[in-house]
């Protein structure tokens, strides 16, 4: 698993990526979808985050579930997915680990169910474990997990009993404080976390004064979370310094300036979501502007560049 530039390969949780980009949850299916596309090669990438997962199978929500908005997309799947023993039995042997790493993309409806899916995933060569906290919780009447730091951790730490691999916890922008969040979740045994999921967003059919998506309200994502999401990058960042715990920058990143940026503000790999939609091949490109950028200012390693922020003293 050799790549053509050693600069961007990076440890992540002792994991060896060959680049710092991460593929995000739900816009790569089950890791097959993409490898289709002509040119397409899994060595330009360092991670795949698979499709969320639950414990039953799930229909997810009824249509419509993406739409288009000005710098972005709204999406509301609802966890579409065929349950967590059919991936690890049916899918995963189809993925070739020997050509990048692969990340499981973990919910639930209540704590017990987050153990469960993560007990199902310890037992399967996958990579690592993603944890969706942004899930309702069925027993506080809906209430996003992921907006509780409290809740958060407990989810952590369900998780963490059940596996010795390591965990990434994606945590929600649609919080108060997200780094009070953060500490509570490297209390509870997070390795790594994701920052930030979607923001929640609306659209409406002014013709007939109808919400577009059918669950009403779904996650934004693009270029127009990009700002929202370098800030909480950087907030989570001071928190996870001082422990040596990894992020995965995530929300909007659509060039290589963009992932520059999240580095940066403390991340020290990058998801790319939204932008494969517009074009699958951006990977390679992305790379290369890195290693161009640490040519240009004489940056040895990639790893030298995170959480360089420099902030304005007032």
């Amino acid at each position: 698993m050799t790549h053509h530039n050693k600069k961007i390969a990076t440890n992540f949780c002792q994991i060896e990526l060959q680049t710092p980009i991460v593929l995000l949850s739900g816009c790569v299916g089950f890791g097959n979808e993409y490898t289709r596309v002509e040119g397409y090669s899994n060595q330009d990438i360092g991670a795949v985050c698979l499709k969320g997962t639950t414990l039953a199978p799930r229909l997810g929500n009824s249509p419509h579930r993406i739409y288009e908005t000005p710098a972005g997309m709204l999406n509301s799947i609802g966890l579409q997915n065929p349950g967590a023993k059919t991936v690890v039995e049916d899918i995963l042997p189809t993925l070739n680990f020997n050509e990048t790493r692969y990340f499981a993309n973990i919910s639930g409806s209540t704590l017990e169910e987050y153990g469960e899916v993560t007990k199902i995933f310890d037992q399967s060569p996958i990579d690592a474990i993603e944890i969706n906290i942004s899930c309702p919780n069925v027993k506080k009447g809906g209430a996003a997990f992921g907006n509780d730091p409290e809740m958060s951790a407990r989810v952590v730490e369900i998780c963490r009993k059940n596996t010795n691999k390591p965990l990434i916890t994606k945590l929600s922008p649609n919080q108060t404080d997200i780094a009070k969040n953060a500490q509570l979740c490297i209390d509870a045994g997070t390795d790594a976390f994701a920052v930030i999921n979607t923001l929640m967003g609306m659209a409406i059919n002014i013709e007939n004064q109808t919400a577009v998506l059918g669950n009403n309200q779904g996650g934004l994502s693009g270029p127009s979370i990009k700002p929202v999401a370098l800030l909480k990058t950087h907030q989570v960042y001071q928190v996870c310094k001082t422990h040596n715990i990894p992020i995965i920058g995530q929300g909007g990143i659509n060039s290589a300036s963009d992932a520059i940026e999240f580095l940066i503000a403390g991340a020290s790999t990058v998801g790319i979501g939204t932008a494969l939609f517009s074009n699958p091949l951006i990977a390679p490109k992305i790379n290369q502007g890195i290693i161009d950028y640490l040519d240009k200012h004489q940056i040895k390693h990639i790893n030298q560049l995170v959480g360089t922020l420099k902030l304005n003293t007032t």
